[in-house]
């Protein structure tokens, strides 16, 4: 006779992988426990992450549209005024609100959700705030933190990650950032927007890694355009506390000499890593490997049978869609059913201004990786509908399989890339060529008609290059 437990499933994290996952299996039937230290819903991306830093910057590119751009557009008489109080209040409302739906969705799918420290007593057993709780499964989504730059702890308020970036009490003089990735370049680019002199360093010769490498260079144009300074092949040796001035060393990659950079505030955006502080996996035999990941088979299984592992604390981009993904593929098979995640096509996307959007490989990995690759490209300077909002920064580029015309990768730098990358993955989860993109019919005029051109690029000539 198999043992009772008081839930079928419990989740600990209520991240985008977490609260997804119960959600889901709680549909399929399953009595479902989901527990989370914080007491709101949601994980990093929905209070600190993902939804605030895009509220920040949908306000600070109004800001900035109306200060330099309405003249152009014969928009007049415009004074436009920051307050920085009420466009942090609009911030926390959109959190607020985000938040409160994924309460109802628990609460209408009969999902019991409770706040408290979660710690493995065994593999069917939990300790939540010392209460024993018992579940036939058990699911780890507890996400990921932010790495500190050696020697330098973030105190939120000088010293800053994503979380203190994104609450600022006023618009720095100057903001030192430090990595040219995701999060540096969203921040450093709403802050300089807000007003403040900002200065990216990154440790590689490039911005945005792993997005395509020339797009990446008229993104960086972009952005400096904006009145981003970067200094690249860069690293920060040292933090210090001068008076009211941090002191960042600078030191060039493969060089002796040092510089000085000060700034008011540092933002430290060099990784996230795996959280899973205070769970002790080893009371169940799980390890984790050299960066702290759990190591998990190809159902997220961990080396507990009954125990399984999702999103940030498992290998892959640490993207909450990714997590998602996971958390719903988990829960139909803890159900029963098929679960399938398309790893070769999950996005990535930076919401800056011009927007940088990618899914697949770039022209590097394929070059590496010896596969004979097709290109298609198409600037946006060519798109009617581009010209018409001022919008022509950028372009989209596809990649496919030489022999049989395959999208491997597509790359779109521009307005709305986060929107137009969708149909890309769609294309590229059912196997599509760039043929049946192209034959697509595409609205007119609109900004997809430039991944129509660039895929006709791809396997013929674009039509309107």
């Amino acid at each position: 006779m198999s043992e009772t437990h008081e839930f079928d499933l419990a989740v600990i994290g209520a991240g985008p992988g977490g609260y997804v996952c119960a959600l889901k299996a709680a549909q399929r039937g399953l009595k479902v426990l989901c527990v989370d230290r914080r007491e709101t819903p949601g994980g990093t991306c929905l209070n600190v992450g993902c939804i605030p830093s895009k509220a920040l910057l949908h306000s600070s590119e109004r800001l900035h549209e109306a200060e330099t751009e309405f003249s152009a557009l014969g928009i007049d008489n415009v004074t436009p005024k920051l307050n920085l109080g009420q466009m942090m209040a609009r911030k926390e409302r959109v959190v607020g609100d985000t938040v409160k739906g994924i309460g109802y969705l628990f609460r209408k799918n009969n999902v019991t959700f409770r706040v408290g420290e979660a710690k493995l007593t065994g593999p069917h057993d939990l300790s939540i705030n010392g209460e024993r709780v018992t579940a036939k499964s058990i699911v780890i989504a507890t996400g990921s933190a932010p790495v500190a730059l050696p020697g330098v702890d973030f105190d939120e308020k000088r010293v800053v990650s994503s979380t203190g970036a994104l609450s600022l009490e006023a618009v720095p003089k100057r903001l030192a950032v430090i990595g040219a990735g995701v999060i540096g370049l969203e921040l450093g680019s709403v802050w300089k927007r807000l007003g403040s002199e900002v200065t990216i360093i990154e440790y590689g010769d490039h911005i945005a890694p792993g997005f395509d490498r020339g797009l990446g260079r008229q993104f960086q144009r972009s952005l400096e355009k904006l009145g981003l300074k970067f200094r690249l092949s860069t690293r920060v040796t040292k933090v210090e506390i001068e008076g009211s001035a941090l002191d960042l060393t600078l030191q060039k990659v493969g060089q002796e000499e040092t510089e000085t950079l000060e700034a008011d505030v540092v933002l430290v955006s060099i990784g996230r890593k795996p959280y899973t502080q205070g769970l002790d996996l080893g009371a169940v035999g799980i390890d984790t490997d050299e960066v702290g990941r759990i190591p998990v088979d190809p159902h997220f299984r961990t080396s507990c049978p009954s125990i399984y592992a999702i999103g940030d604390v498992i290998a892959g981009p640490m993207l909450a869609h990714k997590a998602e993904e996971e958390g719903l593929a988990l829960a139909e098979q803890l159900a029963g059913h098929v679960g399938h995640v398309p790893y070769d096509a999950i996005p990535s996307v930076i919401y800056t201004q011009p927007e940088f959007a990618m899914v697949g490989k770039t022209e590097e990995q394929l070059k590496q990786e010896g596969v004979a690759y097709k290109t298609g490209s198409f600037p946006f300077m060519a798109s009617a509908r581009a010209r018409a909002i001022a919008a022509t920064d950028g372009g989209v580029k596809v990649l496919t399989d030489a022999k049989t015309d395959r999208i491997l990768g597509v790359h779109i730098l521009g307005a709305c890339a986060g929107e137009l990358i969708a149909e890309a993955t769609l294309a590229m989860t059912f196997k599509a060529s760039a043929e049946d993109i192209a034959l697509a019919c595409h609205a007119h005029p609109t900004l997809s008609e430039a991944l129509k051109e660039a895929a006709l690029g791809a396997f013929d000539q674009p039509l309107h290059l």
